[in-house]
């Protein structure tokens, strides 16, 4: 079996190699992220090829349930399902409700079961419902951690506390709504980024039903497809023509809208749309509709998105947790929003999840140092993007301190930086790409805001199957995305500077 670096030699000595597929990223059994070392082996995975797959040891939580997870289904199923039923768990009985509610629309019924002492929530339904099931799980991101999972099977060492887990969610809290300037108590946390986006996605399409929402500039790939699968539709303007600010104001000007959705940057291309023109056609057109933006990348450290959102979500999982051992993500309500008080009720009311104890505790741990952690990352980010910017070999590079525009450094704050996110892509990218990624000596998978560098081919990994219509929309199929860790700045970009001496 490969030896596997201590986590804080992934610094040093990263796992790069053809001999590290499958592996955990970082090495323990609670690692989101998995060693996709080769350009061969993302494009394997993507097809699904066994003899990659077979490897894996680890994956994004949401796309790849870690092996304890998988375990704890199999007891569900084992302890409750008749014979021909699947199972999934959830963290609450209500997820569980609402996973059969989706997997409902396409005529599939099935049982909703409180299980074990921790009340955890059960949805079992016929096995041809398996994949619908799964993408519920996917989109809407309320998942059994791995460490719960572990605990539940009696496979866990650790002695943490109900109480202990209550009191780091608390400090998590405190240190969220001191870095946004808001108040504990308009701090949500949930157990991924995308169950803190699909709690507002349900309280919006709530407050305001039969409403559409919209989404500007490229997203995440699952922001989209959870406002396409859900509530009433949603309208996607790329935000890569001047004209779409036009295409906006009649959108508004006719048609009452439920919430308006952006990344500040977004991911992958670090473009931010231009808020205080964003802010004016709002003005003009539909003063109440709210703003909800991301602020992942750029974290509170560097921005402060409270100054025009009226909802700021997070993915705690990236820069915030910084080790990439535990999943969660954190919803913010702006106190000056004229929705305040109507959004706080629903969440208190309807967000029906505090992170698993052990995970509380380790993401509190991990978070201790944020703030320098994020202003080193940041750092790494813009110095390699420069350099790349500068290279022969590089036909583009995206960084938010270019992309970013007059939308990020209206919220950009004073010293603040940027984030450790950037993209760029190579000349003759389809030649070029596969010898350069394979040679560089980072880690290499999905995921961000490690403490080690981490390095992926973007679009080929969150876009495989739409690959045209991600280029339609400005981002290439061959980008590769960079989040820059806590290495050494002259050590990374002469990492780099080797694997360009490959192409």
């Amino acid at each position: 079996m490969l030896a596997l670096p201590a986590m804080s030699d992934l610094l040093r000595h990263p796992l790069w190699q053809a001999d590290s597929l499958g592996s955990p990223l970082p090495n323990n059994d609670f690692g989101v992220s998995v060693s996709l070392p080769l350009w061969s082996h993302v494009i394997g995975y993507e097809e699904g090829d066994q003899d990659i797959i077979s490897k894996f040891r680890s994956g994004y939580p949401r796309f790849c349930c870690p092996p304890a997870v998988s375990a704890l289904f199999a007891q569900a199923e084992k302890e409750l399902g008749a014979p021909g039923e699947r199972a999934i768990v959830f963290p609450r009985l209500s997820h569980a409700q609402r996973c059969l509610e989706f997997i409902a629309r396409d005529g599939f019924s099935g049982r909703a079961l409180e299980w074990r002492d921790q009340k955890l929530g059960v949805a079992l339904f016929p096995a041809d419902a398996y994949v619908n099931a799964r993408r519920f799980w996917r989109f809407c991101g309320e998942v059994v951690s791995t460490r719960q999972a572990t605990h539940v099977l009696g496979q866990t060492t650790g002695n943490v506390t109900e109480e202990a887990g209550k009191t780091a969610s608390a400090t998590i809290r405190q240190r969220l709504a001191d870095l946004a300037g808001q108040q504990p108590e308009d701090v949500f946390l949930f157990p991924s980024g995308m169950a803190a986006n699909f709690a507002v996605h349900r309280m919006l399409t709530s407050l305001f039903p039969g409403r559409k929402t919209v989404q500007l500039d490229f997203p995440y790939v699952d922001v989209l497809k959870l406002q396409e699968t859900f509530g009433s539709g949603v309208y996607f303007l790329p935000m890569s023509q001047e004209s779409e600010y036009g295409q906006l104001q009649i959108l508004l000007s006719g048609e009452k809208i439920a919430g308006l959705f952006c990344e500040a940057p977004s991911n992958p291309l670090l473009r931010c749309v231009d808020l205080p023109r964003l802010l004016a056609i709002r003005s003009e057109t539909q003063p109440q509709v709210p703003l909800i933006v991301d602020d992942t990348v750029s974290t509170a450290v560097n921005a402060d998105a409270c100054r025009v959102a009226d909802v700021v979500t997070s993915s705690l999982t990236k820069s915030f947790s910084g080790a990439g051992d535990v999943l969660a993500g954190s919803v913010i309500l702006n106190r000056a929003s004229p929705h305040h008080a109507a959004f706080s009720s629903f969440l208190k009311q309807h967000a029906d999840h505090e992170l698993w104890c052990e995970d509380a505790v380790a993401l509190e741990q991990n978070s201790r140092d944020f703030v320098s952690r994020v202003e080193t990352m940041s750092r790494n980010a813009l110095a390699l993007a420069e350099y790349l910017a500068a290279h022969p070999k590089v036909e583009c590079v995206w960084h938010a301190s270019q992309q970013g525009g007059p939308g990020y450094e209206s919220i950009r704050r004073e010293g603040g930086s940027y984030g450790c996110l950037f993209s760029f892509l190579l000349k003759d990218a389809a030649t070029t790409s596969p010898p350069f990624y394979d040679e560089l000596r980072v880690c290499k998978g999905p995921s961000l805001g490690t403490d080690f560098t981490l390095v992926c081919p973007y679009t080929l990994l969150a876009h495989y199957t739409e690959l045209d219509w991600a280029e339609s929309c400005g981002v290439p199929r061959h980008l590769i995305r960079v989040s820059a860790g806590l290495e050494e700045t002259a050590d990374l970009i002469a990492r780099f500077e080797e694997a360009l001496n490959y192409v």
